[in-house]
Order: C-alpha cells, then sequence, then structure tokens
C-alpha cells in the first residue's frame, strides 16, 4: 500500500505507509495542557512545586489517546482536587526545542501546548483546593505583572497571552514561544506588565458627602456601539479611564475637571457629563477624598496628542465596560459600578456591546 503527497515530497510521489509514518514520527512533538484561572480580583494561580524553582499553571503531559481538553480536567482533579469542565481554549503554542531549557538527556523535539479557561473562582472554590502532597507545596494567587519574576521567560509569556486572549474576546491566541502570530492591540501595548491600579473601596452612589474633598474624577465615555473609551500606556499597557485632578480653573465642579481632562488626555469631546457615584478614599496621605466616576457620549475624538500635564501619548482604544473592569483591580466595589454604569448606557439609549476585540479609536466610530 502507499501514501501520496507526504508534507515535504513533490504531489504524485508515492511513499509507502512504513516510510510516511517514520516521516511524521521524525516530526512528532510532546503534547501538553494548562489552565488560567483567576480570582474574583483578577490574580492568576500559580503552583508551587517541589521539582521547579519557577512557578507553573496547573496543567501538564496528555496521557496517550488523551485529548488537551481531558488531559488539563485531569491535571485539575490530580493537582488541586477539584472537577471542573473546560470548554473554553485560550492558547495553543508551540514551543520550540529552543524555547524551552531542557536536559539534553530529554532530548526535547518541542511541544504542542495547550491553555484553557479555567474561569474566575470565587472564595468557596478557592477554599475547596486540595494540593496533591509530594507534587505541588501550595498555590498563589498573584497579580499578572508578577508572572515574569516567578515563572519561567516561555510560562510567563504564555501565560500573559493567554489573560490578553481571555479579556480581548477574540478567540484562541496562536502562539510561537507564547508569541502571538497576530498580536491584538492588548498584545502591542504589553497590557498586564504593570501592575493594575488597586482601588479597593465601596462604591457609593450619588455624590460625595459635602466637605470630602473630590481627589479624581474619571469618565465612563461612550462611543455610539456602547462601549467606553480606555486610554493605555503604550509601553506596558497600564490602563485608565479619562479624567484626572480638579484644578483651580475648574471651580470645584467634577463635570468640567472631566470635560476639561477628555479633550487634554484623549482630545474627546463629550456630552454634559452625569454623576454616577463615588469611591471613598480613605487612604490619601492629606486625609480622606473622594475619587468621583461620572458618565458621558462621546461626540467625536481629534487626533491623538500628548497630555499637556504629562507629556504621555495615550493609545484611545475601545472597550466593553467588563473588559475595563479587567484591567484593573478594584475590588467587590466593581460590580455596583459596572451596574451604575450599565443603567447610564440605557438611559442613553445606547446598546450592551458584546464581549468583542478591543480597538483603537478610528473616525469610523463615530459615523
Amino acid at each position: 500500500m502507499t501514501t501520496t503527497s507526504a508534507p515535504d515530497e513533490r504531489p504524485g510521489v508515492a511513499m509507502t505507509d512504513e516510510a510516511y509514518g517514520a516521516l511524521r514520527t521524525s516530526h512528532a512533538l510532546w503534547a501538553g495542557t494548562s489552565v488560567l484561572i483567576t480570582d474574583q480580583h483578577g490574580r492568576i494561580l500559580v503552583q508551587r512545586v517541589g521539582y521547579r524553582h519557577t512557578r507553573l499553571l496547573p496543567g501538564g503531559a496528555l496521557d496517550p489517546g488523551e485529548s488537551p481538553a481531558q488531559g488539563a480536567a485531569r491535571e485539575l482533579k490530580e493537582e488541586l482536587g477539584l472537577a471542573v469542565p473546560l470548554t473554553r481554549g485560550l492558547a495553543v503554542d508551540w514551543v520550540s526545542p529552543a524555547g524551552r531549557r531542557t536536559s539534553p538527556a530529554a532530548r526535547f523535539p518541542g511541544e504542542l501546548l495547550h491553555v484553557f479557561d479555567g474561569g474566575v473562582w470565587d472564595e468557596d472554590r478557592i477554599a475547596s483546593i486540595r494540593p496533591a502532597p509530594g507534587e505541588i507545596e501550595g498555590v498563589d494567587f498573584v497579580e499578572p505583572a508578577e508572572l515574569p519574576a516567578l515563572m519561567s521567560p516561555d510560562d510567563a509569556r504564555r501565560a500573559l497571552s493567554a489573560l490578553r486572549a481571555r479579556v480581548n474576546g477574540a478567540g484562541p491566541a496562536i502562539l510561537e514561544d507564547g508569541r502571538p502570530l497576530a498580536p491584538t492591540l492588548l498584545d502591542r501595548v504589553n497590557a498586564f506588565t504593570r501592575r493594575r491600579a488597586v482601588h479597593h473601596w465601596p462604591w457609593q452612589d450619588g455624590p460625595a458627602p459635602a466637605g470630602l474633598p473630590v481627589r479624581q474624577s474619571w469618565g465612563w465615555l461612550f462611543a455610539p456601539d456602547g462601549r467606553v473609551l480606555v486610554l493605555l500606556d503604550p509601553a506596558n499597557g497600564a490602563a485608565c479611564l479619562p479624567g484626572g485632578t480638579p484644578e483651580p480653573e475648574d471651580g470645584q465642579d467634577p463635570a468640567a475637571t472631566l470635560i476639561r481632562e477628555a479633550v487634554e488626555e484623549a482630545s474627546a469631546h463629550i456630552s454634559a457629563p452625569v454623576l454616577l457615584g463615588h469611591l471613598p478614599d480613605q487612604e490619601h496621605s492629606a486625609g480622606p477624598r473622594s475619587r468621583v466616576r461620572m458618565a458621558a457620549a462621546l461626540a467625536y475624538v481629534g487626533p491623538s496628542r500628548p497630555d499637556p500635564a504629562t507629556g504621555q501619548t495615550y493609545v484611545r482604544a475601545l472597550a466593553t465596560p467588563e473588559q475595563v473592569i479587567e484591567l484593573f483591580n478594584w475590588g467587590p466595589g466593581a460590580a455596583d459600578q459596572l451596574n451604575a454604569v450599565h443603567r447610564e448606557r440605557a438611559r442613553l439609549a445606547l446598546p450592551h456591546a458584546p464581549r468583542q476585540p478591543i480597538t483603537p479609536v478610528t473616525d469610523e466610530d463615530f459615523t
């Protein structure tokens, strides 16, 4: 029996089954899986193991005949003691022989490694973790920006790429040695390589109490498709909403602050802002302060230019409100703030945007 059209032969050249099998076997790769799990603050679960000095995502090698999803679920059960259905892939990484440090004795041929989405775990599920004795010394939830210091370079790149793919919502990322073949905006700005802003204060609807100074006025600024404007640092992907610190010329009016800052930071022109609520900041060095959150519709966004206050030229992007929340570490109050945002979106008669890729602002977004 013969087989034709081998991958590296001219069409029409015949091969025996034995020769074809030997050819394909010579190109065989290892196969493995890992699972990206976060807590409700967006921190990533990493494992401490006795056989490596670096941290790992849950996962491991596939058993013979086992699918990647089956292997990932089995590894979670074996390593953490929990049965978790895995139905969503985040990344597929081709790890080259040069992309991983291994002992020459292992004769590492390269590996295809699938990364699955293990979901967001609440406190009850986290409390149910039972690390495998003798294999898993413990687990920690860490900020994404900590991964390069805790993991091997290829593992950190892969985990961050998978996290960006989860937030972006455009399907699994195809990677080579942890680097995406088709980088998204989040990849291009190196999102999650700087520690996210932490605002673990309770959300309060309505205005700040009288006498509580306003430290910051940020805005949820809606595009016509229901997404909102978010500003990204081009070097490390650090995110912020448009807005800033009140200045004397604002006359102690948070709306005036937001209108001015939106123009200065993003060349964004907006409708009259509506107050959503505030966050009482008890940690300010000068005493308690309030962080005000407002909402407005975007009229148009002009050409990009540096912020006169900082000299920073932001990448101006559109994201769903849910994606914006994932770019920060805002704690339990994030859900209440998100509810207030969607109430105002509905009042403005704007659509609820489905999860979609985070994209740079273009003129077409306002036509």
